[in-house]
């Protein structure tokens, strides 16, 4: 074989190797690609099924609360229709109609303990802690649109003033409300105190 000949033999060998290693990284670019994809479609999946499933459990929680609470009204002899929800990460579950102020109690003492017995309810059918929400008669709903309104008002009071406002002492659910007020006015607020007397402050910018 003349040198001329050899030399072109080697360079297109040469070519060769490398037009097939670029190969080879594309090929392997191309996997790599396929194999992100592959594991982005496994995490939306994962996710797609986790908000069923917690739904699932929410509503779940609101069928053996809404049973409970249709036997409790069958014992008291006490009329009422269920309504049962999810809001938001937790199941809730309303008693609607006849006058049931008995159950709701002065500023909703009775209802917070019926709330809490329901709970154990759910607790004792799931093992897990419920969050469920309990409102009888449209008490809670009636008790945040004033707290809302409450609330805008105060927002502007220390907007104005440059001081903070103190708010009675309220319940767990009362001080979430304001606190959710309070941010969506665009000021901040804290609670301070011990339980039974704690409250929520709201602070100026």
């Amino acid at each position: 074989m003349s040198p001329e000949l050899d030399t072109d033999v080697n360079e297109t060998s040469d070519e060769a190797i490398e037009e097939t290693a670029a190969v080879e990284d594309v090929e392997d670019d191309a996997n790599d690609d396929v194999d992100d994809e592959a594991d982005d479609e496994e995490q939306e999946e994962d996710d797609e099924e986790t908000v069923p499933d917690q739904l699932k459990l929410l509503e779940q929680e609101g069928d053996i609360a809404a049973d409970y609470l249709e036997e409790l009204l069958d014992i008291a002899d006490l009329d009422g229709d269920l309504d049962m929800d999810v809001e938001g990460d937790r199941a809730a579950v309303s008693i609607v109609g006849a006058d049931l102020s008995q159950l709701v109690g002065k500023d909703g003492e009775v209802l917070e303990a019926l709330q809490e017995l329901t709970r154990l309810a759910v607790y004792r059918e799931t093992g897990e802690r419920s969050r469920l929400m309990l409102d009888i008669s449209g008490h809670r709903a009636d008790k945040r649109l004033r707290l809302e309104k409450l609330a805008a008002e105060l927002v502007d009071q220390v907007k104005a003033s440059g001081e903070r406002a103190e708010l009675e002492p309220m319940s767990a659910f009362e001080r979430k409300v304001v606190h959710d007020a309070v941010a969506a006015g665009g000021l901040t607020s804290e609670s301070e105190g011990a339980e039974p007397r704690r409250f929520v402050v709201i602070l100026p910018e």
